[in-house]
C-alpha cells in the first residue's frame, strides 16, 4: 500500500478530524458564510471558530477572504483526491477479508447442511 507523508495530506486528515470543522464544511456546502455565522451557527466565540477556519485553509478546505470588517469563508479548492485515493485502498482490503470470511462462513454452511442429510438417513 502506497504510504502518503505530504503535508496537504496530514494536513487534511488533521482538518477533517474534529466534528466542528466537518460541520463548518457541511454549512460552507450550502453556501459562503462569515466567521460570525459560523460562530454562532455553532454557538461558539469568534477567536475559537477563527482558529477552526484556520485549521481548514491551511489544509486547502476552505478560503476566506477579508471585506471590511467582516472575513467571509468558502469552500477552498481542496478536492480531497490523495485522501480519498488512500481510503480506497483500505475500502479495498476490508472487501477482500469481507469476502474472504463470507467465502468461509458459506462453506461451513454447505458442510453442516451435508453432514445434517447424512445424519437424516
Amino acid at each position: 500500500m502506497v504510504q502518503y507523508q505530504t503535508p496537504h495530506f496530514n494536513a487534511s486528515f488533521a482538518a477533517l478530524a474534529d466534528a466542528t470543522r466537518r460541520g463548518v464544511l457541511d454549512q460552507l456546502a450550502r453556501g459562503d458564510a462569515s466567521i460570525t455565522d459560523l460562530a454562532d451557527k455553532f454557538g461558539m466565540t469568534l477567536t475559537g471558530m477563527k482558529k477552526h477556519v484556520g485549521v481548514l485553509e491551511q489544509a486547502g478546505l476552505v478560503t476566506t477572504e477579508k471585506v471590511g470588517r467582516v472575513r467571509t469563508c468558502r469552500i477552498g479548492p481542496c478536492r480531497l483526491e490523495e485522501e480519498m485515493a488512500w481510503i480506497a485502498g483500505y475500502r479495498q482490503l476490508w472487501d477482500a477479508r469481507f469476502q474472504a470470511l463470507d467465502d468461509v462462513i458459506g462453506e461451513l454452511k454447505r458442510q453442516e447442511k451435508a453432514r445434517g442429510r447424512k445424519q437424516g438417513k
